[in-house]
């Protein structure tokens, strides 16, 4: 059996990964939401619903609210509520996507009146983070065009940098801006962040204190991701990753089920970047359980980045760069298939339970009788999010 170093133990020991709120609600395809026993009905449960993936794994630590889906009257509560049950309450995400007024665009809408809308929604989300303890604001805009000529596309972006720069404005010292980037959808002429690159020179023009946030589904097919994460962090810009994984286009998928050694390989560079366990760099999920049960969806993920990291953590570093200099293809890519191919899994449950931990968070959660009690207790009541 595989045997982890002190050193990898210790950098898994210091592995946290955020958990998404609304993956512990209902959802569906673009067809048809699908309503899930045991569902949390307000940001109270979503909350307990996630101290139990923590419970089980020790890897998750914190929980991202979204705005206005997690809206409550008492954030402080919410935060005593969220430290009782052992996690802290992380990124504040911002919804500028479910409202009338943002048809043709929220940050960068022709319309002065809807721009001030926009970035007052996003004043009240930092409001928000101030009574949390949030560092991070996260925005993903749902902004874009149709059709060749409907928008003024360089006049987008100039409203956009415009909008941020009052947002910017108001964080506090400790407070970051993560700016998200998607390849398409909901526009489908053009999305007005598209790519890393935008992402990049929009928070580059910011300042110190904005960022970008790698979703790693959010790419066309075949995108070297791992290239994206290398040259984030050589700029200094790589401020968050949202987790997750698709076959075809953006599905939100478990992290790591479509492509693990895609998942390696980012994560190998991340490591390689100085990343890892680096508090500038947050990891993070973001994803949506159609069809699987919410709680078991986010231990099976973070349990695939746990193990991916693992993977990367036993590359050969020396080995690897002197085939590198040497020019030897087969003895470099060698490298990197031995330490990807390396089953840690063993090795994982044993150190889990030197920890005091379960060797199988997935069968100890099933045991616990936690799933049969929300099912039974959570009746009647309505989902918050996606306007449930």
């Amino acid at each position: 059996m595989t045997t982890l170093t002190p050193d990898i133990r210790s950098a898994l020991e210091q592995q946290a990964i955020e958990l998404p709120s609304w993956a512990f609600g209902n959802s569906g395809t673009r067809f048809k939401v699908f309503a899930t026993p045991g569902t949390p009905r307000d940001p109270y449960e979503k909350i307990a619903d996630a101290a139990e993936v923590n419970r089980v794994t020790a890897l998750a630590p914190s929980v991202a609210l979204h705005i206005p889906w997690d809206k409550v009257d008492d954030y402080a509560d919410l935060r005593r509520h969220a430290n009782d049950l052992g996690v802290e309450l992380g990124t504040i995400n911002s919804n500028t996507f479910q409202d009338d007024d943002y048809k043709f665009g929220a940050l960068t809408h022709e319309d002065p009146a809807v721009r001030r809308k926009a970035i007052a929604h996003h004043l009240e989300c930092i409001d928000i983070m101030d009574a949390t303890g949030s560092r991070d604001l996260k925005i993903w805009l749902a902004e874009g065009s149709n059709y060749p000529g409907q928008a003024d596309l360089r006049g987008r972006q100039d409203r956009l940098q415009e909008s941020l720069q009052e947002i910017y404005a108001r964080l506090g010292d400790d407070q970051r801006l993560v700016l998200e980037y998607k390849f398409f959808e909901p526009a489908f002429y053009h999305t007005d962040v598209p790519d890393w690159g935008t992402s990049y020179a929009q928070v580059a023009a910011l300042g110190d204190k904005a960022m970008v946030c790698l979703d790693t589904g959010h790419h066309a097919p075949g995108t070297n991701i791992e290239f994206i994460v290398m040259q984030l962090q050589r700029l200094g810009k790589l401020g968050s990753f949202d987790f997750n994984s698709r076959f075809y286009a953006d599905d939100d998928l478990i992290v790591g089920a479509a492509d693990p050694f895609q998942l390696f390989r980012i994560i190998f560079e991340v490591i390689r970047g100085g990343g890892l366990n680096n508090p500038d760099v947050a990891f993070m999920l973001d994803q949506c359980h159609n069809v699987e049960k919410k709680i078991p969806g986010q231990i099976r993920s973070v349990l695939n980045v746990q193990e991916m990291t693992a993977r990367a953590l036993l590359v050969d570093g020396d080995a690897l760069r002197a085939a590198q200099i040497s020019g030897d293809v087969l003895a470099a890519n060698a490298v990197f298939m031995d330490a990807f191919y390396t089953d840690v899994r063993p090795a994982l449950a044993e150190w889990r339970e030197s920890r005091g931990l379960p060797a199988d968070p997935m069968a100890a959660y099933a045991a616990s009788g936690y799933q049969e009690k929300i099912e039974a207790d959570r009746v009647g009541g309505v989902q918050a999010g996606w306007g449930a």
